[in-house]
Parts: structure tokens; C-alpha cells; sequence
């Protein structure tokens, strides 16, 4: 008897986030590195996501401290910060969501990205 398959999709913030990572490996002159991301992404993470929803870490096993963190939170409808959970993969960072038999991939980071828009705080 074959396993149910969640349904695995990727959000629009998912691939804005796929497209800076695209641009910060090619200003780094890494960018084999993309197409290694890209890869992994449809060899491993998308079929493990698909057999193993939950295999990810809770993400508020380790809940945000940040103001603005605690405020996004906040934003959710009930019950649906319970459903994020954090993925691993070599260099990257992910953020999914398990709902209505399916997952959700909404942000993705590799870890060397700085997490602030230090040019956009700080213009020359």
C-alpha cells in the first residue's frame, strides 16, 4: 500500500526569499551554490516534507523575543502559530507551516545572510 503524500507548495515569500538568496550567492561569486540549494530542494526537502510534515523542530519550542517577532505573532489567526516549524538543510534555514494536509514553505535563509537591511537602515 503506497503512503499518503502531504502536498508540498512554496509561497510567494518562500521564492522572494529563494530570489535574494540567489542574488547574495552571486555577489558571494558562489553561484554554483544556487543550483546546489535548487537541487536539494527537489531531491531531498520537498520529498521529505511530502513523507515527514512534522519533522521539522516547533518553532515556538523556542518562541521569538524580538517586539516586532512577538507582534507577527500576534497577527495570526488562532491556533496557527502552532503550526510553524523549522527545517534544516546544510546552510539554510527554513520556515514551513503544516495545515489542511498540506505544507507550506514560507521563508527560507542561508545562514551567512544577515537578517537586517543594514543599507536600507544606513544610507551612503
Amino acid at each position: 500500500m503506497a503512503e499518503a503524500l502531504c502536498r508540498v507548495e512554496l509561497t510567494d515569500s518562500f521564492l522572494a526569499r529563494l530570489h535574494a538568496i540567489e542574488a547574495f550567492l552571486t555577489e558571494a561569486d558562489a553561484a554554483f551554490a544556487y543550483d546546489d540549494l535548487l537541487a536539494g530542494l527537489r531531491a531531498t526537502v520537498v520529498p521529505n516534507l511530502a513523507r515527514f510534515p512534522l519533522m521539522g523542530r516547533r518553532y515556538l519550542d523556542q518562541p521569538p523575543q524580538s517586539v516586532e517577532a512577538l507582534e507577527q505573532l500576534s497577527k495570526l489567526p488562532a491556533g496557527a502559530a502552532d503550526s510553524l516549524r523549522v527545517y534544516l538543510h546544510g546552510d539554510y534555514l527554513m520556515l514551513y507551516a503544516v495545515m489542511n494536509e498540506g505544507v507550506y514553505l514560507l521563508s527560507i535563509r542561508h545562514h551567512r545572510q544577515l537578517s537586517f537591511d543594514f543599507s536600507g537602515l544606513w544610507p551612503a
